[in-house]
């Protein structure tokens, strides 16, 4: 009877804790939008170990629509500072960068020897 309490009690301590962290979560570096119509559009597109540019430039506090591209390989999308994750099922996203800054951004997926050197940057002025 105590452990099937004491489990009954840490179930629900963790689903509060998880309900607290995704409401804390929307008021971090970006907002994941997807009722807000963007102003702007990037799209981001991967071939074998390379995105196919160096830097992309976003505006603060612009919502925008984030498009990834899988022209050549298997890859993904990972931009860590704006808790962004892109794939080939998840290719769109609105989002609305809330801190100037540079973000790098990296491919997720394992794609091979050149997987290392898979790396861009977003900068939002």
């Amino acid at each position: 009877m105590r452990k099937t309490l004491a489990f009954m009690v840490g179930l629900a301590f963790l689903f509060i804790i998880s309900a607290c962290n995704s409401n804390g979560s929307q008021a971090s570096n970006n907002t994941s939008e997807s009722n807000v119509i963007p102003e702007a559009e990037l799209v981001i597109t991967a071939t074998d170990y390379k995105f196919d540019q160096t830097e992309y430039h976003l505006k603060k506090d612009v919502p925008v629509k984030i498009i990834f591209k899988n022209e050549e390989g298997n890859h993904g999308l990972l931009i860590p500072g704006l808790k962004l994750q892109m794939d080939r099922q998840n290719d769109t996203k609105v989002i609305t960068p809330t801190k100037s800054g540079k973000y790098e951004i990296s491919c997720s997926i394992m794609c091979g020897t050149g997987h290392g050197t898979m790396i861009s940057t977003i900068i939002v002025e």
